[in-house]
């Protein structure tokens, strides 16, 4: 079940309380050029502003939440998960779980309909993507996809246009393409096997997923743990399995590390996929994958194990890259170098 924006009207309707949601993202120097000098409203009557139409899109339409959120969060919130209410895939946002700079991960109750208690919504914050550092190293190589999961051509010179010139509506083409990114990584790591959330919808802004935890709290990454002896070995070898997978499919992750793992009754699951990077056409995607298997490494060795990432990386990327497509994902990790250590280190 999956379903995708259809246009970008999202970000046009909502760009004045989307600046008031992130205050610093307004752009001063434009309004002191604008030709009609209009005062612009105190941060007080904003708020008020804000909140009154957060209230508006809530019980207009009878999405009424049990979370909380703060006055700008409830407006961006509300209408961002409202085509998954609309669809009946959730009756309501329960709590959030994850808050951060790029996005939100909310636990949200799931309609009937879905066949699930929990799913998880992740919101992400307005404008997030503007400013995202080092985007340029991701992008190389990449295609640009648009609100219908589909690419953007070279031939569509609207579109194309507004991304070199990086005007709004070009940045909301690239805000797109990197949330699609990851639903569609999502997708296809899910249908593989992968150790993934479930996808269940996207829309203009969020994503909605299943969810990893219980009623009383959400997965911990394993950055949150410590964990036992005997698992340090099988659950690195399983998140390799998962790099590999993402190799298999012309993806380096890009952003791995123990603070994107969850880790939950013995088992992990793989988050954050917007910045995947073409394992083919990016040049730099050879150290973006060594620096994801550093990070890894970096976690494990704190247990009884002894991995090298040169070697991991090297062995990865002449497997699933020089000689793309192994079959046998299971078979072809059975040259893992790690050894067990006497005692743990760290």
């Amino acid at each position: 079940m999956s379903t995708h924006p259809d246009k970008f009207s999202f970000f046009e309707d909502y760009a004045d309380y989307a600046e008031a949601f992130e205050p610093e993202s307004i752009d001063r120097r434009a309004r002191r050029h604008r030709k009609n000098r209009i005062k612009p409203p105190t941060f007080r009557e904003r708020d008020e502003e804000v909140a009154a139409l957060g209230e508006a899109v809530g019980l207009e339409d009878g999405f009424n939440i049990t979370y909380q959120p703060a006055k700008h969060e409830r407006v961006w919130l509300l209408d961002s998960l409202r085509p998954f209410y609309d669809q009946h895939l959730i009756s309501d946002v329960v709590a959030i779980v994850k808050g951060g700079k790029e996005a939100s991960v909310y636990r949200c109750a799931a309609a009937p309909e879905t066949g699930a208690t929990w799913l998880a919504a992740k919101v992400y914050r307005p404008r997030m993507f503007r400013n995202l550092r080092n985007d340029k190293r991701y992008r190389q190589g990449r295609r640009v996809i648009g609100t219908d999961g589909k690419d953007i051509k070279d031939n569509d010179l609207r579109e194309m246009r507004a991304l070199g010139k990086k005007t709004t509506f070009g940045e909301q083409i690239a805000h797109t393409s990197w949330l699609m990114y990851e639903y569609q990584t999502l997708e296809s790591m899910f249908e593989a096997g992968g150790d993934v959330p479930r996808p269940i919808a996207v829309a203009a802004n969020a994503i909605l997923m299943g969810y990893v935890g219980d009623e009383a709290m959400a997965a911990p990454t394993l950055s949150e743990i410590r964990l036992e002896r005997d698992e340090a070995r099988p659950l690195f070898q399983r998140v390799l399995h998962n790099v590999a997978m993402l190799l298999q499919q012309g993806l380096v992750h890009g952003d791995l590390s123990a603070y994107n793992v969850l880790y939950w009754n013995g088992s992990v699951t793989l988050i954050d996929f917007p910045q995947v990077v073409d394992s083919v056409r990016n040049s730099e995607a050879y150290d973006i994958l060594a620096r994801d298997i550093t990070r890894l490494c970096d976690y494990f060795n704190r247990y009884r194990l002894r991995a090298d990432p040169h070697t991991i990386t090297r062995q990865l990327w002449r497997q699933f890259v020089d000689v793309p497509h192994a079959e046998d994902i299971a078979a072809d990790l059975s040259w893992l170098p790690l050894r067990e250590e006497a005692e743990v280190q760290g």
